[in-house]
């Protein structure tokens, strides 16, 4: 069943619930200044939200770069978590801390526009929905891997949406109910990737809260920009695939015999190649429809290889519950 798409003109909010904006970091000093600024802009009343920067241990200046940031502001909460190195484990901790009814979650690396609050909690006035995917768009590619990623949807929620198993949305742009998390439990805090289809699909399965596609509660992602950065994203999708085969049954991604990929090399560089070059020499195509098919097979290997090389570890199939405790420094 498709997931239901909502937008800002569908209805206008007649109340503004509370809500705890939760972020993990680690090592952000470099995203830092531009998501503090993106989330003080947020058009949403100021006295029914507050921001809970959840530092996982950082190694960098992000310390000291929080604590400037919330003295100059009352709703900026900094908090301390480092037990366990995992952006979920601090997310956990940021929901222990948090106040709000609705618990909105995105990364260090993301930047919401000044409407991204109030669109992504408007879904939550129908009284059945109990979680909302916002959109993940890209930032202005500057060079040609980012552009590459761009032209496949790599941070699009547009897959998670329509996922074989059920719907989910990525933790970079999700909210949900808090009640509901105490009845579910709240994220495998062992978990290093996957864990917010998890926790959507936990939720679905055990109760009847609906999910929603709220389309115009929008942040902004940058792609990898070099070839190793590609390959580690594609890496962990692999691995995200593995740990979600094992929870819950998720197909395996079948992988490319040797054989396939010789066929697909021989095709690029016969068929494809010469099409895309006489394409660039006319006008009509860009550079980097030269390698799309070499970027194609490199994302598949390293995606393969993360699911053949993952282990679950039996850690990771543990759910924390708001009743446990975390240990967890404001």
């Amino acid at each position: 069943m498709p997931v239901p798409t909502v937008t800002t003109s569908d209805t206008e909010p007649k109340a503004y619930p509370s809500v705890s904006v939760i972020v993990p970091i680690y090592n952000g000093e470099a995203d830092l200044p531009e998501l503090v600024e993106r989330l003080l802009k947020q058009q949403y009343p100021a006295d029914r939200v507050e921001y809970l920067l959840v530092d996982n241990g950082s190694r960098d200046r992000t310390p000291d770069l929080l604590q400037a940031a919330a003295s100059q502001n009352v709703n900026l909460r900094v908090l301390t978590y480092s037990t366990i190195q995992s952006s979920y484990a601090a997310r956990n901790a940021g929901i222990a801390a948090a106040i709000g009814d609705i618990l909105a979650f995105t990364d260090a690396d993301c930047q919401p526009e000044p409407n991204w609050l109030a669109a992504l909690v408007q879904p939550f006035s129908n009284h059945s929905v109990g979680l909302v995917a916002g959109e993940i768009k890209a930032l202005p590619s500057q060079n040609w891997l980012e552009r590459y990623a761009d032209r496949q949807g790599t941070l699009s929620q547009h897959n998670t949406l329509n996922h074989s198993l059920l719907p989910y949305g990525q933790t970079a742009n999700l909210a949900v109910r808090a009640e509901i998390l105490g009845t579910v439990g709240l994220f495998r805090p062992h978990l290093t990737t996957g864990g917010d289809a998890d926790l959507c699909w936990r939720i679905q399965q055990a109760t009847d809260w609906q999910l929603v596609h709220a389309a115009d509660a929008v942040v902004y992602h940058r792609h990898r920009d070099t070839l190793k950065g590609l390959r580690s994203q594609w890496y962990r999708y692999g691995c995200s695939n593995r740990y979600l085969h094992d929870l819950h049954g998720v197909e395996l991604m079948r992988s490319l015999t040797a054989k396939e990929t010789r066929y697909r090399l021989l095709r690029w560089g016969l068929k494809e190649l010469p099409q895309a070059t006489a394409k660039l020499l006319t006008g009509r195509g860009t550079p980097l429809e030269l390698a799309i098919t070499p970027l194609d097979l490199w994302c598949t290997r390293a995606r393969s290889q993360g699911q053949a090389e993952a282990e679950l570890p039996d850690s990771a199939r543990t759910v924390t519950h708001l009743g446990e405790l975390i240990e967890c420094e404001s």
